[in-house]
Protein backbone atom coordinates (compact mmCIF):
# COMPACT_ATOMS: atom_id res chain seq x y z
CA UNK A 1 0.00 0.00 0.00
CA UNK A 2 1.03 3.63 -0.38
CA UNK A 3 1.43 5.81 2.71
CA UNK A 4 2.24 9.51 2.66
CA UNK A 5 5.24 10.64 4.66
CA UNK A 6 5.19 13.78 6.77
CA UNK A 7 5.97 15.90 3.70
CA UNK A 8 3.38 14.29 1.44
CA UNK A 9 5.61 11.89 -0.51
CA UNK A 10 4.13 8.47 -1.30
CA UNK A 11 6.00 5.52 0.21
CA UNK A 12 5.39 1.81 -0.27
CA UNK A 13 4.75 0.48 3.23
CA UNK A 14 2.62 -1.86 5.31
CA UNK A 15 1.20 0.98 7.38
CA UNK A 16 1.70 4.41 8.89
CA UNK A 17 4.04 3.41 11.72
CA UNK A 18 7.06 2.34 9.60
CA UNK A 19 6.74 5.53 7.55
CA UNK A 20 6.60 7.68 10.68
CA UNK A 21 9.73 5.96 11.99
CA UNK A 22 11.48 6.52 8.67
CA UNK A 23 10.55 10.21 8.84
CA UNK A 24 12.16 10.36 12.27
CA UNK A 25 15.35 8.78 10.93
CA UNK A 26 15.53 11.29 8.06
CA UNK A 27 14.92 14.20 10.44
CA UNK A 28 17.68 12.91 12.72
CA UNK A 29 20.06 12.80 9.74
CA UNK A 30 19.16 16.38 8.80
CA UNK A 31 19.78 17.47 12.38
CA UNK A 32 23.09 15.59 12.75
CA UNK A 33 21.68 13.83 15.79
CA UNK A 34 23.52 11.21 17.80
CA UNK A 35 20.53 8.88 17.66
CA UNK A 36 20.27 8.81 13.85
CA UNK A 37 21.46 5.22 13.61
CA UNK A 38 19.10 4.04 16.34
CA UNK A 39 16.16 5.71 14.64
CA UNK A 40 17.00 4.00 11.37
CA UNK A 41 17.28 0.64 13.14
CA UNK A 42 13.80 1.18 14.57
CA UNK A 43 12.42 1.99 11.13
CA UNK A 44 13.97 -1.11 9.58
CA UNK A 45 12.82 -3.30 12.47
CA UNK A 46 9.28 -2.14 11.80
CA UNK A 47 9.61 -2.70 8.04
CA UNK A 48 12.70 -4.75 7.03
CA UNK A 49 11.54 -4.73 3.42
CA UNK A 50 11.32 -0.96 3.19
CA UNK A 51 12.97 0.13 -0.06
CA UNK A 52 13.65 3.63 1.20
CA UNK A 53 14.76 2.34 4.59
CA UNK A 54 17.37 0.10 2.97
CA UNK A 55 18.43 2.93 0.66
CA UNK A 56 18.82 5.21 3.66
CA UNK A 57 21.02 2.66 5.39
CA UNK A 58 23.13 2.33 2.25
CA UNK A 59 23.43 6.09 1.99
CA UNK A 60 24.59 6.30 5.58
CA UNK A 61 27.29 3.73 4.90
CA UNK A 62 28.54 5.68 1.89
CA UNK A 63 28.46 8.95 3.80
CA UNK A 64 31.29 7.65 5.98
CA UNK A 65 33.53 8.27 2.96
CA UNK A 66 35.55 5.13 3.69
CA UNK A 67 36.24 2.18 1.42
CA UNK A 68 35.52 -0.32 4.20
CA UNK A 69 31.89 0.82 4.33
CA UNK A 70 31.16 0.19 0.65
CA UNK A 71 30.53 -3.52 1.20
CA UNK A 72 27.95 -2.67 3.84
CA UNK A 73 26.29 -0.24 1.46
CA UNK A 74 26.29 -3.00 -1.17
CA UNK A 75 24.35 -5.27 1.20
CA UNK A 76 21.77 -2.54 1.75
CA UNK A 77 21.53 -2.02 -2.00
CA UNK A 78 20.90 -5.74 -2.51
CA UNK A 79 18.18 -5.64 0.15
CA UNK A 80 16.59 -2.62 -1.52
CA UNK A 81 16.72 -4.33 -4.92
CA UNK A 82 15.13 -7.47 -3.47
CA UNK A 83 12.37 -5.38 -1.89
CA UNK A 84 11.83 -3.67 -5.22
CA UNK A 85 11.35 -7.02 -6.95
CA UNK A 86 8.91 -8.16 -4.28
CA UNK A 87 6.50 -5.25 -4.57
CA UNK A 88 5.27 -2.53 -6.87
CA UNK A 89 7.06 0.62 -5.74
CA UNK A 90 6.87 4.25 -6.78
CA UNK A 91 9.10 5.82 -9.41
CA UNK A 92 10.66 7.97 -6.70
CA UNK A 93 11.63 4.93 -4.66
CA UNK A 94 13.06 3.24 -7.76
CA UNK A 95 15.11 6.38 -8.45
CA UNK A 96 16.60 6.19 -4.96
CA UNK A 97 17.61 2.57 -5.59
CA UNK A 98 19.27 3.64 -8.84
CA UNK A 99 21.08 6.50 -7.07
CA UNK A 100 22.43 4.17 -4.40
CA UNK A 101 23.51 1.66 -7.05
CA UNK A 102 25.43 4.36 -8.91
CA UNK A 103 27.15 5.57 -5.73
CA UNK A 104 28.16 2.07 -4.65
CA UNK A 105 29.56 1.51 -8.14
CA UNK A 106 31.75 4.61 -7.82
CA UNK A 107 29.59 6.84 -10.02
CA UNK A 108 29.24 9.60 -7.46
CA UNK A 109 28.44 12.13 -10.16
CA UNK A 110 25.71 9.88 -11.56
CA UNK A 111 24.20 9.44 -8.10
CA UNK A 112 24.10 13.20 -7.66
CA UNK A 113 22.33 13.69 -10.98
CA UNK A 114 19.74 11.12 -9.92
CA UNK A 115 19.10 12.90 -6.60
CA UNK A 116 18.67 16.15 -8.47
CA UNK A 117 16.23 14.48 -10.86
CA UNK A 118 14.21 13.26 -7.88
CA UNK A 119 14.03 16.78 -6.45
CA UNK A 120 12.87 18.16 -9.79
CA UNK A 121 9.80 15.88 -9.67
CA UNK A 122 9.45 15.70 -5.89
CA UNK A 123 10.85 18.95 -4.43
CA UNK A 124 9.67 17.98 -0.94
CA UNK A 125 11.86 14.87 -0.91
CA UNK A 126 14.17 16.37 1.68
CA UNK A 127 16.46 13.33 1.68
CA UNK A 128 17.16 13.72 -2.04
CA UNK A 129 17.70 17.46 -1.53
CA UNK A 130 20.23 16.92 1.25
CA UNK A 131 22.09 14.25 -0.70
CA UNK A 132 22.14 16.40 -3.82
CA UNK A 133 23.75 19.12 -1.73
CA UNK A 134 26.31 16.62 -0.45
CA UNK A 135 27.07 15.50 -3.99
CA UNK A 136 27.66 19.00 -5.29
CA UNK A 137 29.57 19.95 -2.14
CA UNK A 138 32.12 17.19 -2.66
CA UNK A 139 32.50 17.91 -6.37
CA UNK A 140 33.02 21.63 -5.80
CA UNK A 141 29.98 22.71 -7.83
CA UNK A 142 28.57 25.38 -5.52
CA UNK A 143 26.51 27.08 -8.21
CA UNK A 144 24.63 23.90 -9.04
CA UNK A 145 24.14 23.21 -5.33
CA UNK A 146 22.54 26.64 -4.95
CA UNK A 147 20.36 26.34 -8.03
CA UNK A 148 18.92 22.93 -7.16
CA UNK A 149 17.94 24.15 -3.69
CA UNK A 150 16.52 27.38 -5.06
CA UNK A 151 14.39 25.43 -7.52
CA UNK A 152 12.98 23.20 -4.79
CA UNK A 153 12.25 25.99 -2.30
CA UNK A 154 9.21 27.15 -4.25
CA UNK A 155 7.41 24.04 -3.00
CA UNK A 156 8.28 24.74 0.63
CA UNK A 157 6.95 27.05 3.30
CA UNK A 158 6.83 27.16 7.08
CA UNK A 159 3.91 24.73 7.08
CA UNK A 160 6.00 21.90 5.60
CA UNK A 161 7.88 19.95 8.28
CA UNK A 162 11.62 20.41 7.90
CA UNK A 163 11.35 23.81 6.21
CA UNK A 164 14.09 25.19 8.44
CA UNK A 165 16.47 22.42 7.39
CA UNK A 166 15.98 23.34 3.73
CA UNK A 167 16.54 27.02 4.50
CA UNK A 168 19.80 26.08 6.24
CA UNK A 169 20.96 24.11 3.21
CA UNK A 170 20.11 27.01 0.93
CA UNK A 171 21.91 29.47 3.21
CA UNK A 172 25.07 27.39 2.99
CA UNK A 173 24.84 27.22 -0.80
CA UNK A 174 24.42 31.00 -0.95
CA UNK A 175 27.49 31.47 1.21
CA UNK A 176 29.58 29.17 -0.95
CA UNK A 177 28.55 31.18 -4.04
CA UNK A 178 29.45 34.49 -2.39
CA UNK A 179 26.02 35.91 -1.59
CA UNK A 180 26.95 36.57 2.02
CA UNK A 181 24.13 38.94 2.89
CA UNK A 182 21.37 36.58 1.80
CA UNK A 183 23.20 33.61 3.31
CA UNK A 184 23.36 35.25 6.72
CA UNK A 185 19.75 36.40 6.63
CA UNK A 186 18.36 33.02 5.57
CA UNK A 187 20.71 31.11 7.87
CA UNK A 188 19.54 33.16 10.85
CA UNK A 189 15.93 32.55 9.82
CA UNK A 190 16.60 28.81 9.76
CA UNK A 191 18.13 28.92 13.24
CA UNK A 192 15.09 30.83 14.48
CA UNK A 193 12.95 27.96 13.14
CA UNK A 194 15.09 25.48 15.04
CA UNK A 195 17.96 26.62 17.30
CA UNK A 196 19.33 23.06 17.28
CA UNK A 197 19.84 23.12 13.49
CA UNK A 198 23.60 23.00 13.54
CA UNK A 199 23.93 22.98 9.74
CA UNK A 200 22.08 26.29 9.48
CA UNK A 201 24.17 27.72 12.30
CA UNK A 202 27.24 26.46 10.47
CA UNK A 203 26.16 28.30 7.31
CA UNK A 204 26.21 31.57 9.25
CA UNK A 205 29.61 30.63 10.71
CA UNK A 206 30.93 30.41 7.17
CA UNK A 207 29.62 33.89 6.44
CA UNK A 208 31.57 35.23 9.42
CA UNK A 209 34.67 33.41 8.18
CA UNK A 210 34.48 34.74 4.64
CA UNK A 211 33.56 38.30 5.61
CA UNK A 212 36.25 38.65 8.29
CA UNK A 213 34.10 38.82 11.43
CA UNK A 214 35.86 36.43 13.81
CA UNK A 215 34.58 37.97 17.04
CA UNK A 216 31.01 37.61 15.85
CA UNK A 217 31.81 34.07 14.82
CA UNK A 218 33.06 33.11 18.27
CA UNK A 219 30.03 34.74 19.90
CA UNK A 220 27.64 32.99 17.49
CA UNK A 221 29.06 29.53 18.23
CA UNK A 222 29.06 30.22 21.97
CA UNK A 223 25.46 31.45 21.90
CA UNK A 224 24.19 28.26 20.24
CA UNK A 225 26.37 25.48 21.60
CA UNK A 226 23.92 24.67 24.39
CA UNK A 227 21.41 23.63 21.72
CA UNK A 228 23.81 21.07 20.27
CA UNK A 229 23.90 18.56 23.13
CA UNK A 230 22.09 15.96 21.02
CA UNK A 231 24.22 16.59 17.93
CA UNK A 232 26.78 14.08 16.73
CA UNK A 233 30.42 14.79 15.95
CA UNK A 234 29.47 17.57 13.54
CA UNK A 235 29.63 19.75 16.65
CA UNK A 236 33.41 19.20 16.57
CA UNK A 237 33.41 20.83 13.15
CA UNK A 238 31.60 23.87 14.52
CA UNK A 239 34.22 24.11 17.26
CA UNK A 240 36.92 23.77 14.57
CA UNK A 241 35.52 26.92 13.01
CA UNK A 242 35.71 28.61 16.40
CA UNK A 243 39.41 27.75 16.50
CA UNK A 244 39.90 29.29 13.05
CA UNK A 245 38.37 32.50 14.37
CA UNK A 246 40.81 32.48 17.27
CA UNK A 247 43.75 31.99 14.89
CA UNK A 248 42.47 34.95 12.88
CA UNK A 249 42.38 36.98 16.09
CA UNK A 250 45.96 36.00 16.85
CA UNK A 251 44.99 33.94 19.90
CA UNK A 252 46.87 30.85 18.71
CA UNK A 253 48.03 30.05 22.24
CA UNK A 254 44.47 29.07 23.18
CA UNK A 255 43.84 26.76 20.26
CA UNK A 256 45.74 23.63 21.30
CA UNK A 257 43.76 23.34 24.51
CA UNK A 258 40.52 23.69 22.53
CA UNK A 259 41.80 21.15 20.04
CA UNK A 260 42.13 18.58 22.81
CA UNK A 261 38.84 19.39 24.49
CA UNK A 262 36.49 20.23 21.64
CA UNK A 263 37.91 19.46 18.19
CA UNK A 264 39.62 16.14 18.88
CA UNK A 265 38.36 15.06 22.31
CA UNK A 266 38.53 11.40 21.29
CA UNK A 267 40.44 9.35 18.76
CA UNK A 268 37.88 8.58 16.07
CA UNK A 269 38.18 7.17 12.58
CA UNK A 270 35.65 9.61 11.18
CA UNK A 271 36.72 11.43 8.01
CA UNK A 272 35.37 14.83 9.05
CA UNK A 273 36.93 14.56 12.50
CA UNK A 274 40.31 13.71 11.00
CA UNK A 275 40.16 16.46 8.37
CA UNK A 276 39.26 19.00 11.08
CA UNK A 277 42.21 17.95 13.17
CA UNK A 278 44.70 17.77 10.32
CA UNK A 279 43.79 21.19 8.94
CA UNK A 280 43.99 22.80 12.36
CA UNK A 281 47.35 21.31 13.36
CA UNK A 282 48.85 22.16 9.97
CA UNK A 283 47.78 25.79 10.32
CA UNK A 284 49.14 25.95 13.87
CA UNK A 285 52.52 24.62 12.79
CA UNK A 286 52.67 27.15 9.97
CA UNK A 287 52.09 29.78 12.66
CA UNK A 288 55.09 28.44 14.60
CA UNK A 289 53.19 26.50 17.26
CA UNK A 290 54.65 23.21 18.53
CA UNK A 291 51.77 20.72 18.43
CA UNK A 292 53.67 18.00 20.28
CA UNK A 293 52.84 14.37 19.52
CA UNK A 294 49.32 14.98 18.25
CA UNK A 295 50.20 13.98 14.70
CA UNK A 296 50.96 10.43 15.83
CA UNK A 297 47.37 9.69 16.81
CA UNK A 298 46.06 11.05 13.51
CA UNK A 299 48.62 9.09 11.50
CA UNK A 300 47.59 5.89 13.31
CA UNK A 301 44.05 6.43 12.04
CA UNK A 302 45.17 7.52 8.57
CA UNK A 303 47.19 4.33 8.04
CA UNK A 304 43.96 2.41 7.70
CA UNK A 305 42.94 4.48 4.68
CA UNK A 306 45.91 4.32 2.33
CA UNK A 307 43.80 2.80 -0.43
CA UNK A 308 40.43 4.43 0.29
CA UNK A 309 40.05 6.89 -2.60
CA UNK A 310 36.34 7.30 -1.99
CA UNK A 311 36.82 11.06 -1.68
CA UNK A 312 40.03 12.75 -2.79
CA UNK A 313 39.32 15.37 -0.13
CA UNK A 314 39.78 12.63 2.44
CA UNK A 315 42.84 11.14 0.76
CA UNK A 316 44.74 14.42 0.88
CA UNK A 317 44.01 14.95 4.58
CA UNK A 318 45.03 11.39 5.46
CA UNK A 319 48.25 11.97 3.55
CA UNK A 320 48.91 15.18 5.47
CA UNK A 321 48.68 13.30 8.75
CA UNK A 322 51.12 10.64 7.56
CA UNK A 323 53.59 13.20 6.22
CA UNK A 324 53.42 15.35 9.34
CA UNK A 325 54.04 12.33 11.58
CA UNK A 326 57.14 11.46 9.58
CA UNK A 327 55.76 8.22 8.19
CA UNK A 328 57.45 8.65 4.84
CA UNK A 329 57.03 5.05 3.69
CA UNK A 330 53.30 5.02 4.29
CA UNK A 331 52.93 8.45 2.72
CA UNK A 332 54.81 7.31 -0.38
CA UNK A 333 52.71 4.16 -0.55
CA UNK A 334 49.53 6.23 -0.39
CA UNK A 335 50.66 8.50 -3.21
CA UNK A 336 51.52 5.43 -5.31
CA UNK A 337 48.06 4.05 -4.56
CA UNK A 338 46.46 7.34 -5.58
CA UNK A 339 48.47 7.37 -8.81
CA UNK A 340 47.38 3.83 -9.66
CA UNK A 341 43.77 4.67 -8.88
CA UNK A 342 43.96 7.84 -10.98
CA UNK A 343 45.44 5.95 -13.93
CA UNK A 344 43.21 2.91 -13.84
CA UNK A 345 40.00 3.93 -12.09
CA UNK A 346 36.93 4.73 -14.12
CA UNK A 347 34.76 6.29 -11.46
CA UNK A 348 34.07 9.89 -10.51
CA UNK A 349 36.83 10.38 -7.96
CA UNK A 350 39.52 8.83 -10.18
CA UNK A 351 39.15 11.85 -12.44
CA UNK A 352 39.57 14.13 -9.44
CA UNK A 353 42.59 12.15 -8.28
CA UNK A 354 44.26 12.69 -11.65
CA UNK A 355 43.86 16.42 -11.36
CA UNK A 356 44.12 18.13 -8.92
CA UNK A 357 44.47 15.26 -6.41
CA UNK A 358 47.97 14.05 -7.26
CA UNK A 359 49.36 17.57 -7.50
CA UNK A 360 47.98 18.38 -4.05
CA UNK A 361 49.47 15.16 -2.70
CA UNK A 362 52.90 16.03 -4.10
CA UNK A 363 52.62 19.57 -2.75
CA UNK A 364 51.86 18.25 0.74
CA UNK A 365 54.92 16.00 0.69
CA UNK A 366 57.13 18.76 -0.73
CA UNK A 367 56.00 21.29 1.87
CA UNK A 368 56.67 18.83 4.66
CA UNK A 369 60.21 18.09 3.48
CA UNK A 370 60.79 21.86 3.13
CA UNK A 371 61.03 21.72 -0.66
CA UNK A 372 58.97 24.87 -0.94
CA UNK A 373 59.84 25.51 -4.58
CA UNK A 374 58.28 22.21 -5.58
CA UNK A 375 55.26 22.82 -3.34
CA UNK A 376 54.68 26.15 -5.09
CA UNK A 377 54.95 24.64 -8.55
CA UNK A 378 52.53 21.84 -7.73
CA UNK A 379 49.98 24.13 -6.11
CA UNK A 380 50.12 26.77 -8.83
CA UNK A 381 49.54 24.13 -11.49
CA UNK A 382 46.11 23.25 -10.03
CA UNK A 383 45.24 26.40 -8.13
CA UNK A 384 42.21 27.18 -10.28
CA UNK A 385 40.68 23.69 -9.98
CA UNK A 386 41.34 22.78 -6.34
CA UNK A 387 37.62 23.21 -5.77
CA UNK A 388 37.09 19.89 -7.56
CA UNK A 389 38.13 17.98 -4.43
CA UNK A 390 35.06 19.42 -2.70
CA UNK A 391 34.81 20.86 0.75
CA UNK A 392 34.05 24.47 1.57
CA UNK A 393 35.99 27.63 0.79
CA UNK A 394 37.12 27.62 4.43
CA UNK A 395 38.38 24.04 4.20
CA UNK A 396 40.16 24.51 0.88
CA UNK A 397 41.73 27.74 2.12
CA UNK A 398 44.28 25.47 3.78
CA UNK A 399 45.92 25.00 0.38
CA UNK A 400 46.00 28.71 -0.43
CA UNK A 401 47.63 29.36 2.93
CA UNK A 402 50.10 26.56 2.17
CA UNK A 403 50.93 28.18 -1.17
CA UNK A 404 51.52 31.59 0.41
CA UNK A 405 53.54 30.06 3.23
CA UNK A 406 55.67 28.20 0.68
CA UNK A 407 56.29 31.36 -1.35
CA UNK A 408 57.43 33.25 1.74
CA UNK A 409 59.68 30.42 2.93
CA UNK A 410 61.16 29.90 -0.54
CA UNK A 411 62.08 33.57 -0.83
CA UNK A 412 59.72 34.11 -3.75
CA UNK A 413 58.53 37.30 -2.13
CA UNK A 414 57.26 39.05 -5.24
CA UNK A 415 55.06 36.07 -5.90
CA UNK A 416 53.90 36.00 -2.27
CA UNK A 417 53.02 39.68 -2.54
CA UNK A 418 50.89 39.07 -5.63
CA UNK A 419 49.13 36.10 -4.02
CA UNK A 420 48.40 38.11 -0.91
CA UNK A 421 47.21 41.16 -2.80
CA UNK A 422 44.83 38.93 -4.76
CA UNK A 423 43.58 37.36 -1.52
CA UNK A 424 43.01 40.72 0.13
CA UNK A 425 41.15 42.04 -2.89
CA UNK A 426 38.77 39.13 -2.46
CA UNK A 427 38.74 39.15 1.35
CA UNK A 428 39.66 42.69 2.49
CA UNK A 429 38.85 41.95 6.14
CA UNK A 430 41.18 38.94 6.38
CA UNK A 431 43.64 39.71 9.19
CA UNK A 432 45.73 36.62 8.36
CA UNK A 433 46.22 38.03 4.88
CA UNK A 434 47.20 41.49 6.13
CA UNK A 435 49.72 40.04 8.61
CA UNK A 436 51.41 38.02 5.89
CA UNK A 437 51.21 40.90 3.43
CA UNK A 438 53.12 42.97 5.97
CA UNK A 439 55.80 40.27 6.09
CA UNK A 440 56.14 40.28 2.31
CA UNK A 441 56.31 44.07 2.05
CA UNK A 442 58.86 44.27 4.83
CA UNK A 443 61.10 41.73 3.08
CA UNK A 444 60.80 43.75 -0.12
CA UNK A 445 62.03 46.85 1.72
CA UNK A 446 58.68 48.63 1.80
CA UNK A 447 58.68 49.54 5.48
CA UNK A 448 55.86 52.05 5.13
CA UNK A 449 53.61 49.61 3.31
CA UNK A 450 54.41 46.92 5.85
CA UNK A 451 53.46 49.23 8.71
CA UNK A 452 50.15 50.06 7.05
CA UNK A 453 49.43 46.38 6.47
CA UNK A 454 50.18 45.56 10.12
CA UNK A 455 47.94 48.42 11.21
CA UNK A 456 45.15 47.07 9.01
CA UNK A 457 45.48 43.65 10.66
CA UNK A 458 45.51 45.16 14.15
CA UNK A 459 42.48 47.29 13.39
CA UNK A 460 40.53 44.28 12.20
CA UNK A 461 41.47 42.27 15.30
CA UNK A 462 40.48 45.12 17.60
CA UNK A 463 37.12 45.68 15.90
Amino acid sequence: MLVRDVRGNAITASGATPVALLDQAVDAYLGFRKDTGERLKAALAAEPGSVLGQCLRGYFMMLFGQRAMVSRAQRSLEAAQAARRAADITGREAAHVAALAAWVDGDFGGATVRWESITADHPCDVLALKLAQYGRFYTGDSERMRDVLAGALAAWDAGVPGYGFVLGCYAFALEETGDYGAAERIGREAVECNPADIWAAHAVVHVFEMTGRPREGVAWVDSLRSHWSECNNFAYHAFWHRCLFLIELGAVDRVLDLYDREVRPESTDDLLDISNAVALLWRLEQAGIDVGHRWEELADQAQGHLDDHLLVFGDVHYLMALAAAGRANNAARMVDSMASYAANGGDTEATVARKPGLALAQAVLAHRRRDYQSAIDQLLAVRDIIRRIGGSHAQRDLFEEMLIDSALRAGRIDQAKILLATRLNRRPRNAWGWRHYAQALNRLGDGGGAARARAAAEQLIAA
